[in-house]
């Protein structure tokens, strides 16, 4: 039996989605173990460029079970767009190919409505929200007041449910925020449009992958974001509001006796990020236009532009440990190709004059910058090489260097967007 997570290492948007598309060949299920339709997984194979947001990346391959387990939080509307999509593209997703944890939690409109009113009441402060809603709906899930995707199959509860959540949180939009109260007719209509679709879908998830475990069938866990993104540990309150670390994975998934055998970490072979936060490394104006363009960084879920800027290896190696990362896959080194000499982050010098290796806590980035260090460049395209060997001397130096400093070998260079644009080593 193999199990195994592909995870980001940094801030999210790594190339996650085309490292489970790839791998997925390998498993016999893929498992969104957390998060919601905030993620931006973009996959191009031979059915074309896809972005997916809710839906497991191994919906491309027709032998592999997907799953969206308890851990996530669903938007109905959103995930039948998805399919939708997916089936216009003559990819199958049927309930024998898609299931849905009967624990999941559901996102509904006011969630998402919530979610941008308190990013406008925050104003500067603000999170860099990509206004999903999953913020307020994670909230509503410790607070014991989220919906469960099972309630669904019972309808006289979900509606009593429903009311109850409904009076609570229209005291909140129009008390704290002054906006309009939700009916509770039509947010019942919303949820027969799109929540009728999904019933078949969803079933006691972790039961499956407790049998399949038994049968020892393999399991692929797929996380959104990165580990720099995480609640607990990532660069809070600029975090995401649930758990993209692989040590999550087997509770997210319903299958929390489940042991993680291996943890491919997921990272650009430059830095980017989308929201709000600390970023030391960060380029600003026309250096960092070119290197946006040249390798297309805008936001998977959101179309926001990515902040950019070069191979930072304080926060890096902390999200490699906070991962437990058993293998590197470092994406997009063609984008690279442009440049003269590549600058790597090394170091912070923080405020009062410190010069660190470790990443620090985050309020202790505030004014922090970053030490570079520069390795030559290979001016050349490298998006026809299949093996290590055929990459230019300074591209494999770039690598090797990248591999000795994390102390994790990189098993997987990615030298363009396709299926097999990919060097193993």
């Amino acid at each position: 039996m193999s199990i195994c997570a592909i995870v980001g290492v940094n801030w999210g948007d790594e190339g996650k989605g085309r490292m489970v598309d790839l791998l997925a060949q390998q498993y016999d299920i893929v498992v969104r173990y957390q998060g919601g339709s905030n993620a931006g997984h973009t996959v191009i194979n031979q059915y074309g460029k896809f972005a997916l947001n809710l839906m497991p990346s191994g919906i491309f391959r027709p032998e592999v079970v997907n799953i969206l387990g308890n851990g996530t939080v669903i938007d109905l509307e959103h995930l039948c767009g998805e399919i939708d999509g997916l089936q216009a593209a003559g990819i199958e997703v049927s309930p024998d190919r898609l299931k849905i944890s009967n624990r999941a939690i559901i996102v509904f409109p006011f969630h998402k409505e919530q979610d941008g009113l308190e990013e406008a009441r925050l104003k500067d402060a603000r999170y860099g929200s990509t206004k999903r809603g999953i913020a307020p709906v994670y909230s509503d899930k410790y607070q014991k007041k989220g919906i469960q995707l099972g309630d669904l199959l019972l309808p006289d509860l979900f509606e009593k449910r429903l009311k109850a959540l409904l009076e609570w949180k229209n005291l909140t939009l129009t008390g704290v925020y002054g906006a309009k109260a939700h009916s509770f007719q039509q947010t019942m209509d919303w949820v027969e449009r799109f929540g009728s679709r999904l019933k078949p879908y969803i079933c006691d998830t972790g039961k499956y992958l407790y049998e399949a475990q038994g049968q020892g069938r393999s399991i692929l866990f797929e996380a959104q974001l990165g580990a720099l993104r995480d609640l607990e540990l990532g660069i809070y309150p600029f975090t995401s509001s649930s758990a993209p670390l692989a040590a999550y994975a087997p509770l997210g998934a319903g299958v929390p006796g489940l042991r993680v055998e291996r943890v491919v970490g997921v990272v650009k072979a430059y830095s980017t990020c989308v929201g709000e936060g600390p970023f030391v490394a960060e380029w600003q104006g026309g250096e960092a236009e070119r290197l946006r363009e040249a390798g297309g960084e805008y936001g998977a879920a959101t179309g926001r532009p990515r902040r950019v800027g070069p191979f930072d290896l304080v926060a890096t190696r902390y999200g490699v440990r906070l991962q437990g990362a058993t293998d590197i896959a470092l994406t997009k080194m063609d984008v690279l190709s442009y440049m003269d000499r590549i600058p790597v982050c090394t170091a912070y010098r923080l405020a009062g004059g410190q010069v660190t290796e470790e990443f620090p806590f985050t309020p202790l980035m505030d004014g922090a910058e970053p030490v570079i260090e520069y390795l030559p460049g290979w001016k050349q395209d490298i998006s026809k090489a299949r093996s290590f060997a055929a990459l230019p001397k300074e591209a494999q130096d770039y690598v090797r260097y990248i591999e000795a400093r994390l102390d994790c070998p990189v098993t997987y260079v990615s030298v363009g967007p396709g299926r097999d644009e990919i060097i193993y080593r």
